[in-house]
């Protein structure tokens, strides 16, 4: 009885919308971060380049995101969180939405680079979950291993598909 009761008190605390919310935001991180590296061939056919020029895409994508995280984090200490996480996400819809659209090699590196930033934005920012306490998804380990995508994005397939 007793963890029945326990289990509806956490229950009725949580707070459902904004941590969907932060839900929805890692789920988008982490999609735009590896989606392009399953479809690496036909990315570098409809762009008229190589797949190791193709796989650049992934690496300049974890490069956006590892020089914006810190100082971004640093640049935004004193904003209040939902306009950052909404930055953050608009950031994603725009360079998404260049991405998808783009003929031009350069210009789709461009956008990747500035879906990055907004990974950078995102990711970094531990305020962003600061008010959930417990029930956070980042306290309980969730971002834990973000960076080990994005670690095998800058250094793993993509980058050594040059050597060849």
């Amino acid at each position: 009885m007793k963890t029945d009761a326990i289990t509806q008190d956490v229950a009725g605390k949580l707070p459902i919308s904004p941590l969907s919310a932060l839900a929805l935001a890692g789920f988008i991180t982490i999609l735009t971060e590896a989606l392009p590296a399953g479809m690496l061939p036909q990315i570098g056919q409809s762009l008229a380049i190589s797949s190791a020029l193709a796989g650049q895409l992934v690496s300049v994508y974890a490069l956006g995101s590892l020089l914006a995280a810190i100082p971004l984090t640093l640049a935004t200490q004193s904003l209040r969180r939902r306009p950052l996480l909404l930055c953050g996400i608009a950031g994603f819809v725009l360079a998404n939405t260049v991405t998808a659209f783009s003929t031009s090699y350069l210009l789709t590196l461009a956008a990747r680079f500035i879906a990055g930033v907004s990974a950078g934005l995102l990711g970094i920012d531990r305020r962003l979950c600061r008010p959930y306490g417990a029930g956070c998804p980042q306290r309980a380990g969730y971002r834990a291993g973000d960076g080990w995508h994005t670690a095998c994005s800058v250094s793993g397939d993509p980058t050594g598909k040059l050597a060849k």
